[in-house]
């Protein structure tokens, strides 16, 4: 049988499996268990947790300030086709008004 992890919320040792994720009965945090990858492979995950991959599409969650253009990056602006690189800014995408970006993948979430 697979040991199933504490909950990343609250560490409780009482989740479950429910259909492809597992569920903390005492707090109500829900997660995808994560798979596991050699070691010579990166992760990215979003604000939320969620693993994001090449090619997915993603919102942006805050403002984000651009050296050298007129306004920020608007909350809720959703960047598709970003490629995952393996550095600070492991998002790198085009954004519609500014070109070529590189982004953290803690700003975004998975859309």
């Amino acid at each position: 049988m697979e040991q199933i992890p504490p909950c990343p919320a609250c560490s409780s040792p009482y989740a479950y499996e429910m259909e492809d994720k597992l569920v903390c009965p005492e707090c109500a945090f829900e997660w995808k268990p994560e798979k596991e990858t050699s070691g010579n492979e990166f992760v990215v995950k979003d604000s939320n947790g969620n693993i994001l991959a090449d090619g997915d599409s993603v919102v942006v969650i805050k403002n984000l300030p651009v050296k050298g253009a007129s306004g920020p990056i608007k909350a809720g602006t959703k960047v598709k086709n970003i490629h995952l690189v393996n550095s600070d800014h492991n998002i790198d995408c085009k954004i519609d008004g500014f070109g070529s970006m590189a982004l953290k993948s803690e700003f975004v979430k998975k859309a």
